[in-house]
């Protein structure tokens, strides 16, 4: 049988895009393994599923690349609520996700004319249960040195509602991955700190309104951005005086994003914006566990997203790649 698939990028982090009314149609787990291969059209990071919803205008899912399935991402989000958006005819919706219920809506383009959305990222929370995570007797890390992980790098331990540890560091550990991959693969391996794996982004902070992020990605690896970890890197640097704005832009190796972090108390309310791009649509053949594709069409708005992409790769030459 022949179905369409998107193919769709927030930030470079990219994706397979699936609209369907039956939760269980395919089996979703090797569907994604198999689109995600890299030798596969490029691979991508996930598929997204578009479903009914009784509380929302939609539902999604996100199936990571190795099967695994992620509570949330809000990248991925801000091209499901272009797609809802665009199939219901409004510029805002509410999208039924795991762990709650988020407002997106249609924002005006951050470059040129790439359509670009903003979406809520929730619940916050600092509790090492709510990852989960364990270190010691403590039930918060927050921009803590833990002399286990590293010597002179702090770190803070928060879900949003994805789990992530997220380290402030000095521009040698942003141009070196090392150290990030060997602690990212250790705390996804089996470990006593990290139960179900965690998403480890190091953060630069470049100017007191500009961070530079990268994630190594529980399910995926390095990626070329993650929108949880960059919400959640925009609001440890406002609360640890990185930055001193509300309106934060944060840079990543696929692009950019502004995060809008307001404190309210111990209240958080934290949205992201940035791009949600259609880069083409994929006629797939799926009979059991057997996929082919049977045909593609690229759309042009990549052509005007790499427009975008010089801009940041000049801001972060040294330590993007």
């Amino acid at each position: 049988m022949e179905r369409t698939f998107l193919k769709v990028h927030g930030s470079g982090n990219t994706f397979y895009l699936y609209n369907t009314d039956n939760e269980n149609e395919f089996n979703w787990v090797e569907l994604t393994k198999w689109l995600c291969q890299k030798d596969n059209h490029k691979g991508a990071d996930g598929l997204l599923l578009v479903l009914p919803s009784e509380s929302a205008d939609a539902k999604m899912r996100v199936i990571n690349a190795d099967g695994s399935e992620a509570s949330m991402c809000g990248n991925g989000l801000r091209c499901v609520a272009r797609f809802v958006c665009e199939n219901i005819g409004k510029d805002e919706a509410i999208i039924e996700t795991m762990k709650a219920d988020l407002f997106v809506k249609k924002e005006t383009p951050l470059f040129e004319d790439i359509p670009t959305y903003a979406v809520e990222i929730s619940p916050v929370l600092f509790s090492l249960s709510s990852l989960p995570m364990v270190y010691g007797e403590q039930t918060e890390i927050r921009h803590q040195v833990i002399p286990e992980f590293s010597s002179t790098i702090p770190y803070t331990a928060v879900s949003v509602p994805n789990p992530h540890l997220i380290g402030i560091v000095e521009q040698e550990d942003i141009e070196n991955r090392t150290h990030q991959q060997n602690l990212a693969q250790f705390l996804n391996s089996e470990n006593e700190y990290c139960l179900d794996g965690v998403n480890v982004s190091y953060v630069y902070p470049m100017k007191n309104d500009t961070i530079f992020v990268r994630t190594f990605e529980r399910g995926v690896g390095f990626t070329n951005a993650c929108g949880t970890a960059m919400t959640a890197s925009a609001l440890v640097s406002r609360l640890n005086g990185f930055v001193e704005y509300d309106v934060i832009t944060v840079f990543n190796p696929g692009g950019f994003v502004r995060c809008e972090v307001k404190i309210l108390e111990d209240e958080y309310k934290l949205t992201l914006i940035g791009n949600a791009t259609v880069t083409a649509s994929y006629i797939l053949d799926i009979m059991d566990n057997e996929f082919k594709i049977v045909s593609f069409d690229e759309t042009e708005e990549q052509g005007q997203y790499e427009k975008c992409l010089e801009i940041v790769k000049k801001e972060t030459a040294s330590f993007a790649s």
